[in-house]
């Protein structure tokens, strides 16, 4: 990578990201380098003196992609220079994220390095599939079939070099890439994956099949997820945003793509640190991720509860009875190991989001759930 001359940034949706940029364009005024930013995103700054262009643009000049946010924006800017040599700095703005490289107190330093080449690439695998509607889609974490809640469990056959390998009834089915191996993929109790390997991880969240493990596959060999005749409709998330749906019958085609993005890394924290730190392995093998950020919500219908999860164990629920047209939220618990993490009000938002999204009338009979709809009266 010779001198930067051009200089992409990709900025997280709602965090202030001013100070990260005030740091980048006084770097870039000394050296002469142009700062491209995307329009919505630059817009929405005040005083800030990127070029808006579009993404097409942008990655088509930029000699570097600049990410500022949390996880979410440095995989978006993966994707956007998918496939291309384009290196990408993830700068952590706000929170702590894990797929980021410095924080904002060392970016001048960070800048800095690479100036003078201090630093190395490291290639990162995607996911690539098409969806039902004939879209192309690319992951760097993982692309999933997830169960809707009210609908069937996601049945799912997998399919390897052509050949049904075996089936998997579960709430999901992801299938990740190392880089993922610490996300969605971790919490439904799969495999810690280093990002030097080059494979895809096929893993079931709350598998209700007898067959439960993950399967590691190399990145050349065909893999293939069919959703089998007795499954629910199934939401389709890539990098964890629903993308689309997939019924009984579709079939996604998974091709991973080796070295889809190139991430810059000083050397500083290894994977493992960044692992340890994110989720909370203390000297033992119990790697409990312990962030309430981390924690899923899904609707546990045979038990006839939505279920707060973290690190694939079951944190909190919260009891139901539904009837035609409506449901009766009965009562809500969380583990005295996780209260005062705002858990009962991720249950109470998730069930009333769920019931909106269904069209149900809620009764609330659980007092926590009343007390929340008096406190967020929008929901």
């Amino acid at each position: 990578m010779g001198m930067v001359k051009v200089v992409g940034l990709v900025l997280h949706p709602r965090r202030d990201c001013g100070a990260a940029i005030d740091a980048i364009t006084g770097w870039a005024v000394e050296r002469g380098v142009t700062v491209l930013g995307l329009p919505d995103e630059v817009s929405r700054i005040s005083g800030c003196t990127a070029e808006a262009v579009e993404a097409e643009e942008m990655v088509e000049r930029a000699g570097l992609l600049v990410s500022l946010g949390g996880d979410g924006t440095m995989l978006r800017t993966m994707r956007l220079v998918e496939g291309r040599r384009t290196p990408v700095l993830g700068v952590n703005v706000g929170r702590l994220g894990f797929l980021a490289e410095v924080d904002l107190s060392g970016l001048g330093e960070a800048l800095s390095a690479i100036d003078e080449h201090r630093f190395t690439i490291e290639s990162r695998t995607a996911v690539h599939t098409t969806l039902p509607d004939g879209r192309a889609v690319s992951a760097f974490n993982d692309v999933a079939l997830v169960r809707v809640p009210g609908h069937g469990l996601a049945a799912v056959g997998i399919r390897v070099e052509g050949g049904g390998f075996v089936n998997y009834a579960a709430d999901a089915v992801i299938v990740s890439t190392p880089t993922g191996s610490t996300a969605y993929s971790f919490s439904a109790g799969g495999p810690i994956v280093s990002p030097n390997v080059q494979a895809l991880i096929v893993s079931a969240a709350a598998a209700h099949s007898s067959f439960n493990r993950s399967l590691v596959l190399d990145t050349s060999e065909q893999l293939a997820l069919d959703v089998l005749p007795t499954s629910g409709r199934l939401a389709i998330e890539v990098d964890g945003i629903i993308e689309g749906y997939a019924e009984p019958g579709s079939t996604l085609e998974i091709r991973p793509m080796p070295a889809a993005a190139e991430v810059i890394r000083f050397g500083r924290t290894s994977f493992y640190e960044r692992a340890r730190r994110k989720l909370r392995v203390e000297g033992s093998a119990s790697a409990v991720a312990l962030d309430p950020a981390d924690a899923v919500v899904v609707d546990s219908f045979e038990r006839h509860r939505y279920e707060v999860m973290i690190g694939g164990e079951t944190v909190g629920t919260l009891d139901y009875t539904a009837g035609p047209g409506q449901i009766e939220l009965l009562n809500t618990e969380v583990d005295q190991a996780f209260s005062g993490r705002g858990l009962a009000g991720r249950l109470a938002a998730a069930a009333l989001a769920d019931a909106r999204s269904r069209g149900l009338t809620v009764i609330a009979t659980c007092p926590f759930v009343t007390g929340y709809l008096e406190r967020h009266p929008e929901s």
